[in-house]
């Protein structure tokens, strides 16, 4: 059945979608995890970096429902990701040559508003793809390309930066961006299915609710974003934070943060392996509970220890939490939407919420930090992170019902 639908999709598209996800991990983001380590190199405070992490996070988390509901009524997924990626990468050349504030502010917030957009279109791209069967299946690949990109990326960063210096980024990104723009681009338009993209089913729910109103509608939605809020509250600033404080103390920004963020890009292509399994065996809640269930054991591990090797178990479990949370939310969002024609507007939507939790606590945690030290913000994304546990144990059966394989099969995924 595979087989018959790669054929179908046509195997040109399905290369080129696997090659995007490739460019992406790269591109998608500028800087990226580089920034905060590259910033507090040159005197920016915690303080300072959280605050401009929160309000270019909220700013774009404004217009990402928008944005869900624009792909659910577009036949432009493609532009809607690679247009992005070519601001993007000219915003991270520009911070790179002149990190002023203003340049920072001003580009950061463009970074967080353009970027919005590329997660619901590129879902939204697989989905129309793949359709609703082999869905869960296609965005496990996805996640394994895209964490097989960063290991790249990360490990071309260390190397050129050691032989050339700083400025061979600038080469990198030029390349990522290119390499995304271009597969893009390849992809067959005429093989995406846009009803299928926006999740409609034959029966063409064309009255369902659109925006946050699809949360409130949909009690699961609802619960599962107030649980990944608070997940991402938890997890959002830790990598930022690690990197943070060993780039000041090894002064060596990028090679420093290569070294911490492939550690966890590493154990997220395991995840990416072994998640379609772990659905099929143990069902989609289980999968879930794994995940949050990282969070908390990770914030003891950095905030009780000190010393570089904590970045071995502390950003493992970061692999394994927000790996598998990344090909979790979307399956389970398929499954609570299946038939709405409302998916990435739903999507953008939780998406949104998890958003509001990261960026909420970019400030929180660079506070704390400020007051007290690294520590503490790291015992405090513990606590956050066990009331994500209890919310999600409390309300699991409604947030992923049954023991149901989406990854194999989406019609027993809306059996609910």
């Amino acid at each position: 059945m595979v087989e018959e639908r790669a054929t179908a999709v046509g195997r040109r598209s399905l290369l080129f979608l696997a090659a995007l996800n490739f460019f992406l991990a790269d591109a998608r983001d500028g800087l990226g995890p580089f920034l905060d380590a590259f910033l507090a190199t040159r005197g920016w405070s915690p303080v300072a970096l959280g605050a401009i992490a929160t309000v270019g996070g909220l700013i774009g988390l404004a217009v990402t429902p928008a944005f869900g509901a624009l792909v659910d009524g577009t036949r432009y997924k493609r532009a809607l990701v690679a247009g992005p990626v070519i601001v993007v990468t000219a915003v991270g050349l520009a911070t790179l040559v002149a990190p002023t504030p203003s340049v920072v502010w001003l580009g950061q917030v463009g970074t967080a508003v353009v970027g919005a957009v590329i997660g619901p279109a590129l879902t939204g791209l697989t989905l129309g793809l793949m359709g609703p069967r082999l869905f869960g299946r296609q965005i496990a690949r996805n996640e394994f390309w895209n964490h097989a990109g960063n290991v790249v990326s990360l490990a071309a960063v260390f190397v050129t930066v050691t032989l050339y210096g700083e400025h061979a980024i600038v080469t990198l990104m030029v390349v990522t961006a290119v390499g995304a723009v271009v597969a893009a681009a390849m992809i067959d338009p005429a093989r995406i299915d846009h009803d299928a993209a926006r999740g409609l089913d034959e029966a063409g729910a064309a009255a369902a609710p659109s925006g946050f109103r699809v949360l409130f509608a949909t009690r699961g939605l609802l619960l599962l974003a107030l649980v990944l809020l608070l997940f991402h509250f938890g997890n959002a600033p830790m990598s930022r934070l690690v990197a943070q404080d060993f780039a000041i103390e090894l002064g060596t920004p990028f090679r420093t943060t290569a070294i911490i963020t492939g550690v966890s890009q590493v154990a997220m292509i395991a995840m990416a392996v072994l998640a379609p399994m772990m659905i099929r065996r143990f069902g989609l809640s289980a999968v879930l509970l794994i995940a949050l269930g990282a969070l908390p054991v990770r914030g003891l591990i950095a905030g009780t220890n000190s010393g570089f090797w904590t970045i071995f178990p502390v950003q493992t479990l970061d692999g394994v939490g927000a790996g598998l949370i990344g090909i979790a939310t979307p399956i389970a969002v398929e499954g609570l939407l299946a038939g709405s024609g409302r998916f990435n507007v739903g999507l953008a939507a939780v998406m949104t919420m998890q958003g509001v939790g990261a960026s909420l606590s970019n400030v929180v945690a660079g506070s704390v930090v400020g007051a007290y030290g690294y520590e503490a913000s790291h015992l405090l994304i513990a606590v956050v992170a066990v009331v994500a546990v209890g919310l999600f144990l409390r309300f699991r059966k409604v947030i992923a019902p049954g023991r149901r394989d989406p990854v194999g099969d989406a019609a027993a995924m809306r059996a609910r």
